[in-house]
């Protein structure tokens, strides 16, 4: 399947509205951001005062603090103590890690999934919290190269483990609405760490167990 599935974009889109909506309710107003938005809408010709766009730099400005809540957000915060001894040797691998981000570019989004590896040496991580990480690095305006590495070298700064492996796959709006306008083009980054950089064999298993399913092969 050339993209990933149409619910998988709106469901996405519903939780970020949901949020941003019920954050309004609970949450100190940025009025400033959204007059910049209501600016934004004049500059492209609208009427921000019409009634489909009357709450749009409110929606807008609540939006962005959500994708860009990994500003926010802290390893400490996130791994929480999860850290346990354990002696277990051979790869851990999180496969099919859904992320979306912005890019710095032209602030429109890139969305994939990310395949998260490492080889412990004496510890682990809690299973959650590396898809916990990477939303903390992607809710942020990014590049999906220094995203890879950022991942990459989080966990390998918490966990001093024998290697660390990351592999993103992801579709960028802003080569699919704009610019070259190839919708189907997919951009794929890797950050390898460790025995994962060092040793072939290592490196072969970890890109044949995430390999198995990627969004080409929905």
């Amino acid at each position: 399947m050339a993209m990933p599935e149409k619910s998988f974009l709106r469901e996405w889109m519903e939780e970020v509205d949901e949020v941003a909506q019920a954050e309004v309710n609970g949450k100190e107003r940025n009025i400033e951001l959204e007059a910049t938005v209501q600016r934004l809408l004049e500059l492209i010709g609208e009427d921000p005062e019409r009634e489909g766009l009357k709450r749009t730099p409110l929606r807008v400005a609540r939006a962005l603090e959500v994708l860009t809540s990994g500003y926010t957000m802290s390893v400490e915060k996130v791994v929480n103590n999860a850290i346990f001894n354990e002696d277990y040797n051979e790869i851990v691998a999180i496969k099919n890690i859904h992320f979306f981000s912005l890019c710095e570019h032209h602030l429109l989004p890139f969305f994939g999934i990310a395949n998260v590896g490492y080889i412990p040496n004496g510890k682990v991580i809690g299973l959650s919290k590396i898809p916990r990480l990477v939303d903390m690095f992607a809710r942020r305006l990014q590049l999906q190269e220094r995203l890879t590495s950022q991942i990459a070298q989080c966990i390998d700064e918490v966990l001093k483990p024998r290697g660390v492996a990351v592999v993103m796959e992801a579709y960028h709006l802003c080569m699919m609405m704009r610019g070259v306008e190839k919708q189907d083009s997919l951009t794929v980054t890797s950050c390898m760490l460790g025995d994962f950089k060092t040793n072939i064999q290592t490196r072969q298993e970890f890109l044949e167990l995430c390999g198995r399913h990627s969004l080409k092969g929905r």
